[in-house]
């Protein structure tokens, strides 16, 4: 069963034919929101927004721990994020659809793994490349299938938020190698990767990043919703397309 944790945008699958929702109980808390269980082309996926329902949740707060747990404990094979991002190169423009294939984390303070000593022995994930190529390619296949144009690969920024990044730290990620950031990619993947739940994202580009093109002298909030309005629709016809693959 595939996992689709949905962000900024996408707190609910238009398309899903949803069979019940299940609120769950973990060992690390509650989730942002019960499970949403339902069919998606006659493929059994089940659904999390990753701020809540009514998008209350910022990036800092995020249970990720309850969160990926929860998926696993519904038995879920697969987990796919959607999240929104910004731009840092150049050809990232807004509107963007792309499958990132590394991270940088410059996130602090989270609880970010399942293994926190105690009576639990120290556990080490090789995180090298972080995204299941398997399901990338998956991805990239339904993209093609869908007729959607989606970027293969990019190095996503994780930040700490709920703030937005100043034009120096932009300058400092670009020059890291970083082409897109967002504040939710970690420590969400290495979550999924502790608990060996393959895991791969889409990031949707809704505005260049600060001090980059039109946001050069500030973030326009205002032209981010139709972008992402937009961007989602595609999303949602590439996640269709996604379990047909």
């Amino acid at each position: 069963m595939l996992a689709i944790i949905g962000g900024s945008g996408l707190t609910q699958l238009s398309t899903l034919e949803i069979v019940r929702r299940e609120v769950v109980r973990t060992p690390y808390g509650e989730p942002s929101g019960a499970l949403t269980f339902g069919e998606l082309c006659g493929r059994p996926v089940v659904f999390l927004a990753r701020h809540g329902y009514g998008h209350t949740i910022p990036p800092h707060l995020v249970n990720y721990r309850a969160n990926i747990w929860a998926l696993k404990q519904a038995r879920a094979d697969a987990v796919v994020s959607v999240a929104s991002v910004g731009g840092i190169r150049a050809d990232f423009a807004p509107g963007t659809l792309l499958i990132p294939d590394q991270i940088i984390d410059y996130t602090w303070g989270r609880k970010s793994t399942f293994f926190e000593g105690g009576d639990q022995a120290v556990h080490h994930v090789d995180f090298t490349h972080p995204y299941d190529e398997s399901l990338r390619q998956r991805l990239l296949q339904a993209g093609k299938q869908a007729g959607e144009a989606v970027f293969d690969g990019g190095v996503y920024a994780a930040t700490q938020g709920p703030r937005l990044e100043t034009a120096a730290e932009i300058n400092r990620f670009e020059r890291d190698g970083a082409d897109v950031v967002g504040m939710t990619g970690m420590p969400e993947a290495v979550l999924a990767r502790e608990l060996e739940l393959p895991y791969a994202a889409v990031n949707v580009v809704v505005n260049f990043a600060a001090g980059r093109a039109s946001s050069e002298h500030g973030i326009h909030f205002d032209s981010i919703e139709p972008i992402l309005q937009e961007s989602m629709v595609r999303v949602r016809n590439l996640l269709d397309h996604l379990c047909r693959v």
